[in-house]
């Protein structure tokens, strides 16, 4: 799996749970309406409608989410890679999605997720291996 890509949810989780694994250096969800900080949560959890067409899934981690490593947090790939994400590749057009996917995604508004983060494994580590 590439490192910037976001790993798939555990499909052991209990009915009505998700289980995302995050980076470790993710920062913590900030609380409903305060400004996004890029924890992923959100992505990780479940796309958003734009999300869902990218992904073609409504459940499971966002095929756009993005780990910045430099910056230490997630992002929106039709916002920082959008020729990657969509093979767009005029500068108009990734332009265009940029501005659209700004709207599309509500960016600037604050969280609006509504989840709840707990602990992971005891060894910290997701199953299979997983990065």
């Amino acid at each position: 799996m590439p490192p910037d890509s976001a790993p798939p949810p555990d499909t052991a989780a209990a009915p009505g749970r998700v289980v995302a694994w995050l980076q470790p250096a993710a920062p913590p969800k900030p609380p409903v309406g305060a400004p996004c900080n890029g924890c992923g949560l959100c992505c990780l959890a479940e796309p958003c409608p734009v999300g869902m067409l990218l992904s073609r899934r409504r459940q499971g981690a966002c095929v756009a989410l993005r780990w910045q490593a430099d910056a230490q947090r997630y992002a929106c790939g039709l916002l920082i890679d959008p020729g990657g994400v969509t093979g767009l590749r005029a500068a108009w057009a990734q332009r265009t999605v940029v501005r659209l996917a700004r709207r599309w995604i509500a960016a600037g508004t604050g969280c609006d997720a509504d989840l709840e983060a707990a602990p992971g494994t005891p060894g910290g580590q997701p199953p299979h291996g997983q990065p």
